[in-house]
């Protein structure tokens, strides 16, 4: 059985004294994917902001590698090796694609994006256009890339295939796999049925910041995942 990487013990945390996640538990391990299901607005881009620092833990514990992360930046959290695409304001839309790209880097190359190219070919055609000049979708798969190139131990991402055509979600399945048999961990905010039958190991439901649903492909049934995410 994978080693967990990432624990979240009886999470609690929101915005102010307002709690939108509530005594949640759970694990994510290397070489696995956990999905976290739920409908709009039940607590699942919150639990990846308390996860990656964007928001401060009201109560709980989160541990990488066995380290609590309580109280650390998101930058710092980075640095340690849990990277993150958000959903709202997934990149910097007055720089570049490829500044974008290549921001942590201090000499810039963009030879370790060549696979990332080779399934994503327009963001090599549009290296130099702002992204914020780019279509919705593009900007998530910019965004993918961006979580993805740095190899981190835990990636978290928040729909990552939201606006994005259906090949290119096919294209970030296969990657998410590759990065799997590598020994990474993910957790991924979906609620596109074909990419978390894809990708998913385990399986984490919410509802009204709560836990309501936990299982793997094997213990719970394709309905059962497709009422969890409906809106």
């Amino acid at each position: 059985m994978n080693a967990p990487v990432m624990r979240y013990k009886a999470l609690t945390g929101g915005y102010g004294s307002i709690a939108v996640v509530r005594d949640v538990s759970g694990c994510i391990k290397a070489g696995e994917c956990l999905c976290i299901l739920g409908r709009n607005g039940v607590g699942k881009s919150t639990l990846i902001k308390l996860l990656s620092g964007h928001l401060s833990v009201m109560s709980g514990d989160i541990e990488f590698n066995g380290q609590s992360l309580l109280g650390m930046s998101p930058d710092r959290r980075q640095a340690l090796g849990v990277s993150v695409g958000l959903q709202e304001r997934p990149v910097f839309d007055g720089l570049s694609v490829q500044d974008n790209l290549t921001l942590m880097q201090s000499k810039p190359r963009l030879d370790p994006f060549e696979p990332y190219f080779d399934a994503f070919p327009v963001l090599k055609k549009r290296l130099d256009q702002l992204a914020g000049t780019l279509s919705g979708g593009e900007r998530k798969i910019l965004s993918f890339v961006r979580a993805m190139k740095d190899n981190a131990p835990v990636t978290l991402l928040d729909e990552p295939s939201e606006g994005v055509q259906p090949e290119n979600v096919a294209h970030m399945a296969s990657l998410i796999r590759s990065a799997k048999s590598e020994g990474r961990a993910f957790l991924v905010v979906e609620q596109h049925l074909y990419l978390v039958e894809q990708i998913a190991d385990a399986f984490q439901g919410l509802d009204n910041g709560s836990v309501v649903l936990e299982g793997t492909p094997d213990t719970l049934c394709r309905s059962e995942l497709i009422a969890s995410i409906s809106v």
